[in-house]
């Protein structure tokens, strides 16, 4: 039978070294999508920075390579951040985003020196200016705004629609400017410009050409009507990856080109003066490279369906079940063999909406061999739970032959580490 290998290591190696669950990065692919980034985020007379979306993948492995390679980091949470410092990451390259983030979060940060926060809403500008009132180190901020464009995604996953939780809307332009005027009356605040961010899981080149025309329009109107000017802006995330037959992500070239070829032209049309943009891809730097190992326990048979039970579930992948995500996968020992069994992939977890994939055709598996689900490098480990007192698996990373161990898996003991 054949079988799969990621990295140019056999799955059933992989699986008896780490049991499963197993989540497994192929380490190369990752370093070739940030490549792809980096040759073709860039545009003459216009200065590029990207930020890796560390809330889509964070461990200290990822976040060396992050390092490694340059890229600056886009962090939501003061966890994030730690994590940051602790893999090395120059925090002058972080920037720090979050709709409501603690006193305890603003201070951290700001005591470790984080180069750039993202302020999302009047209130928390307030609190920055308190916070950095008569220090001598200085900040960046920029302001997080919402231009209301629907980038056709799941209702959970759009961030840029007027009911967004995300940003000040952008028809509150006297609201924007007295913040930005607000944190400018200190010296060690510097504002450099505008962040959005529309959404996720995005295959449109229009909605992100709508949405620089809506923002340059907006930096317009914000230089004439009260005299603020931006040099740097920030265009989010969201590219799309490839999940099932049925995405169609756009390649990262002709995104990338579209883009700066938007970006220039509305900068020239509108006279504007910003010399930096940021983009923050996550998802599309490490989904493609993730795939979960399970193995297949008991195998049932209702009137209407054919169940493949895993040692898995939503605890390691909980996209299923709270917003509906699809996958692809193969019984990944018998990848010569054809895949014409209709099965449905549950999981172990006492739900009955503990479901992987509804209905699939698998090569026909039997008890105790090994499912392989593709593009699960985004969102499965960074949501894992303990749901049912599951521990949470290990994470292996993959290259030339190679297998390292960059996270644990979790025991019963080590669960309760923190009970007192």
């Amino acid at each position: 039978m054949k079988e799969l290998s990621i990295g140019g290591v056999p799955v059933s190696e992989l699986a008896d070294k780490y049991k499963t669950p197993l989540y497994v990065y192929d380490q190369k692919m990752i370093e070739d999508r940030i490549e792809e980034y980096l040759e073709h985020f860039k545009a003459d007379g216009l200065s590029t920075e990207i930020l890796y979306a560390s809330k889509a993948f964070t461990c200290i492995h990822m976040l060396k390579i992050i390092k490694k390679k340059g890229l600056s980091l886009d962090t939501v949470s003061g966890g994030e951040i730690y994590t940051a410092l602790k893999a090395g990451i120059d925090p002058k390259k972080i920037y720090f985003h979050g709709n409501n983030k603690s006193p305890e979060e603003i201070k951290f940060a700001i005591d470790s020196g984080i180069g750039t926060f993202i302020i999302d809403n009047k209130e928390e500008a307030e609190d920055i200016k308190r916070y950095m009132a008569g220090r001598d180190d200085k900040l960046d901020v920029m302001i997080r705004i919402n231009p209301g464009i629907d980038a056709h995604t799941h209702k959970y996953i759009i961030t840029a629609n007027v009911d967004s939780k995300f940003g000040i809307s952008m028809d509150e332009k006297d609201i924007i400017a007295e913040t930005v005027k607000g944190l400018s009356s200190l010296d060690n605040i510097s504002f450099s410009g505008f962040h959005i961010h529309i959404g996720s899981q995005i295959f449109e080149k229009d909605a992100f050409t709508a949405a620089i025309e809506k923002l340059c329009g907006f930096m317009k109107e914000m230089e004439t009507e009260y005299g603020i000017s931006c040099r740097a802006i920030d265009l989010g995330g969201g590219f799309g990856a490839r999940y099932t037959d049925e995405d169609r992500p756009v390649p990262v070239k002709e995104m990338m080109d579209s883009i700066l070829e938007s970006l220039l032209r509305e900068r020239k049309r509108h006279g504007l003066s910003f010399d930096k943009v940021m983009i923050e891809p996550g998802r599309s730097i490490v989904a493609e490279a993730g795939t979960t190992l399970y193995t297949v326990g008991y195998i049932k048979k209702t009137p209407h369906k054919k169940y493949i039970f895993v040692d898995g579930g939503m605890t390691d992948n909980i996209r299923p079940a709270l917003y509906e995500a699809k996958y692809d996968a193969d019984v990944a020992n018998r990848m010569d063999e054809p895949k014409t069994d209709l099965v449905t992939v549950a999981g172990k977890c006492c739900e009955s909406g503990d479901i992987l994939i509804d209905g699939i055709d698998l090569q026909t598996a039997e008890r105790g061999d090994i499912l392989a689900v593709y593009t699960t490098g985004a969102y499965g480990y960074s949501m894992s739970m303990r749901y049912n007192q599951n521990g949470r698996p290990a994470v292996v990373f993959v290259k030339d032959g190679k297998d390292t161990e960059a996270v644990k898996r979790e025991t019963y003991e080590s669960m309760l580490i923190n009970e007192t």
